[in-house]
């Protein structure tokens, strides 16, 4: 394993690896004015959201790493401390990119990059139409982290108001993760996109306690055909079925033709009982991928 020690290596080799490690991340697109009243527009993956109550968002324009300089986004929220931030969807992306080009100061990065600005309901800056979210702050807190190229600089702010296109909702008025076809940055030239196979759903155990990895009996444990994410799904259980369950199982003749090809060998039947519930695991089917596993002893 490549281990590194940050102050032993330059910055550019330090920041292409933590944004190669670290991702995908969300896309702060941030709308703000300086002290004249003069757009700027630009996008930062150094964001998230930290906080519902309040609702608090942060991110960091950085300074270059090259030259030290501070970001003209970085500048106007000292001025004039409010900011939109956009949320990026596929359908903008390009566009968004273009944004980022380091044009100077006062030039509209609305007009090079072809967005449409909305007039914000609570705060200066405007807000970018296209955008499928649009989050209203106000500038709380501006934490400077250092003063040297590639220092960030955490913008702390506050969400006055909200818009969501009504078109990324679902029927139950929520956001639609498939409809909303978010991307994130990646490291590098490199993007991922949020949609079709790319999404996937684990259910939140905020509820449940799972029994734990460390009670799964060791032959599974340390089976050579599980995942750890299979182990983990196994773990998420609450409880293990029991004797009659799995003896009813047994019975229902699903796992019949398993011990009628592999019966005679321990080993062989082990092996493909636990393919037969590792497939189960692919379709959640966590319960019944129990009561394969505990079918032999």
């Amino acid at each position: 394993m490549l281990s590194i020690h940050p102050k032993e290596i330059k910055i550019p080799q330090l920041h292409a690896y933590l944004l190669g490690a670290i991702g995908p991340r969300p896309i702060a697109f941030a709308s703000t004015i300086d002290n004249e009243g003069r757009p700027n527009l630009a996008p930062f993956s150094f964001f998230n959201v930290f906080s519902a109550n309040p609702p608090i968002a942060i991110f960091s324009p950085a300074r270059s790493g090259r030259t030290g300089i501070t970001k003209h986004t970085f500048d106007n929220v000292k001025e004039v401390p409010e900011v939109v931030i956009n949320i990026v969807n596929y359908n903008m992306v390009h566009q968004m990119s273009l944004a980022s080009s380091p044009y100077g100061k006062g030039v509209d990065e609305f007009t090079k990059a072809g967005f449409t600005k909305i007039p914000s309901e609570k705060v200066k800056p405007f807000r970018v139409a296209e955008s499928p979210v649009q989050l209203e702050c106000r500038v709380k807190e501006v934490i400077e982290l250092g003063s040297e190229g590639g220092a960030g600089n955490l913008v702390i702010s506050e969400v006055v108001m909200i818009h969501i296109k009504e078109e990324v909702l679902d029927s139950n008025g929520n956001i639609d993760q498939q409809k909303i076809d978010l991307v994130a940055r990646m490291g590098g030239n490199w993007y991922c996109r949020a949609h079709g196979d790319a999404l996937f759903e684990i259910e939140k155990p905020i509820t449940t306690l799972g029994i734990g990895i460390d009670s799964i009996p060791g032959r599974i444990k340390n089976s050579k055909v599980l995942s750890g994410n299979n182990l983990g799904q196994l773990g998420n259980a609450e409880h293990l079925p029991t004797r009659e369950e799995i003896a009813h199982f047994k019975d229902s003749g699903a796992i019949n033709e398993a011990f009628e090809l592999y019966g005679k060998s321990h080993d062989k039947l082990e092996e493909h009982l636990h393919h037969i519930a590792k497939k189960l695991l692919e379709e959640n089917k966590t319960a019944e991928a129990w009561k394969v596993l505990l079918s032999i002893e």
